[in-house]
């Protein structure tokens, strides 16, 4: 289909999910990820709990929803990869081409985010490997604590558990939209809800449920302040995957007729029950062992704290090993998202089959991956800036990239493109729930966006 049919017969050029459910799971499976898993509990548990959790969904509404509509709305108006969709629709609605460049930046945010959480992924295949072996039983936090020092030390380790990673995602993405991308997800996600409620049932008979229900669900607002908000706005726009173009990558492949609202709504509610009962477990097995889930922070709480308690609880080998597999599975699906930007760039700009720009786009994420490895061993001496190169990596990425490319996806929705257009993709019988976007997307999306990028680079 020629680039000058009007937007509404544009097609993609990949193909379309089969179905609704099956791009809920595929947007769901790019936002559950280890952000879900891992750092919610974290960032509750540093910012009081309950009251940070209430903070957290109402952000969630507040910037998490409009953006989200945004993304998708652009993907399918564009119906190519985010930086042609952006190119596409700057010439449709205001008559430039330069809006491209939005695309750009979360190509490549995309494209780097990948290059080391290719790495981190890595280590829970090393994790579950070990885990189920038992290495972990009886062992104390000393002991504990070494086995992860040890695996940030060896080069070759991450090495190895980085190209199985890498090499399975490559795999996926060359597979295509619906053999590929549509088959994993539909197994994987089903997958990981099974796993994560046989964790619950196990943190309900082996942890301490009610320590941890009470701490994530009943309110104390002496615990929040300022910054205790930022977080909770920060993390209510990494969650979903936005800013990356993965969004707006998978939005493309939308048919028509599905109504955006209803599937932006499914997937944040799925998005929000996975973190919501994963933080259960967690704090379950944290209170369990009397460990203060305020102490626990980055990757401490995943590698060395859950490792020491499952290690000292009854069946801990083998909930320890599905508790890696979860990390995994979540690791995995949003790992294709990030991917997937980029190789659709790669197929329609170079013409080459999606076999081969999987190869060349995940061979050079691959070899970035190795600057996060070095950093833990070789080059753990050079810093610069922020620290070592992983650290210069994730700041840039996430302080500076994903704020900046999401404000511009929202920006561009909600004020330069036409209302005619956004009320073509969005469905303007449903006035209320538009006028609700339109609102949010205007103004206070926008603003939250600015405030979290001016407070990540230290100027607010």
């Amino acid at each position: 289909m020629s680039e000058k049919n009007s937007p509404s017969e544009r097609q993609s050029l990949h193909g379309q999910w089969s179905s609704r459910l099956a791009f809920i799971l595929a947007v769901s499976g790019s936002a559950v990820g280890l952000g879900n898993i891992w750092k919610f509990p974290y960032i509750t548990g540093v910012n009081g709990g309950g009251a940070f959790v209430l903070v957290y969904l109402l952000c969630i509404v507040a910037i998490g929803l409009p953006i989200m509509i945004s993304e998708i709305m652009l993907g399918r108006r564009g119906r190519r990869n985010p930086i042609t969709s952006m190119e596409l629709l700057g010439r449709e609605e205001t008559g430039s081409g330069t809006w491209k460049f939005v695309g750009v930046i979360g190509l490549v945010a995309g494209f780097l985010i990948l290059s080391y959480y290719s790495v981190i992924a890595g280590w829970t295949l090393n994790y579950f490997i070990l885990s189920s072996k038992g290495t972990f039983t009886g062992l104390m936090a000393p002991d504990v604590n070494q086995v992860f020092e040890n695996l940030n030390q060896s080069f070759s380790t991450q090495l190895i558990f980085h190209t199985i990673f890498m090499a399975v995602t490559i795999l996926i993405i060359a597979k295509g939209i619906r053999q590929g991308l549509e088959r994993v997800v539909v197994i994987l996600m089903p997958a990981l809800f099974f796993i994560l409620i046989v964790l619950l049932f196990y943190a309900i008979s082996q942890g301490n449920i009610s320590e941890g229900f009470t701490f994530m669900f009943k309110p104390d607002f002496t615990k929040i302040d300022g910054s205790s908000v930022l977080a909770a706005m920060g993390h209510a726009f990494f969650t979903l995957s936005l800013g990356m173009g993965c969004v707006v990558a998978y939005g493309a492949y939308l048919p028509k007729q599905e109504s955006i609202f209803k599937t932006t709504y499914a997937i944040i509610i799925c998005d929000t029950l996975i973190a919501l009962v994963a933080g259960l477990v967690v704090f379950s097995i944290v209170f369990d062992n009397n460990l203060d889930p305020s102490q626990i922070a980055g990757a401490g709480l995943i590698f060395k704290t859950l490792p020491l308690a499952f290690g000292q609880m009854p069946s801990g080998v083998f909930f320890g090993s599905i508790f890696f597999i979860l990390l995994g599975f979540a690791a995995l699906t949003s790992a294709i998202s990030l991917l997937e930007p980029s190789v659709a760039w790669m197929i329609e700009r170079k013409n080459l089959s999606r076999g081969l720009s999987a190869i060349i786009m995940g061979s050079i994420i691959w070899a970035l991956g190795l600057f996060t490895v070095l950093s833990g061993n070789e080059l753990s001496d050079f810093t610069f800036w922020k620290g070592t190169l992983f650290d210069n990596i994730d700041h840039l990425t996430s302080n500076i990239l994903l704020p900046t490319s999401g404000l511009l996806f929202t920006v561009f929705a909600g004020w330069f493109m036409s209302k005619k257009s956004s009320s073509d993709e969005l469905d303007i019988n449903r006035k209320f729930q538009y006028k609700f976007w339109r609102f949010l997307a205007r103004y206070i999306a926008p603003i939250g966006v600015l405030v979290i990028f001016l407070n990540a680079i230290g100027l607010f």
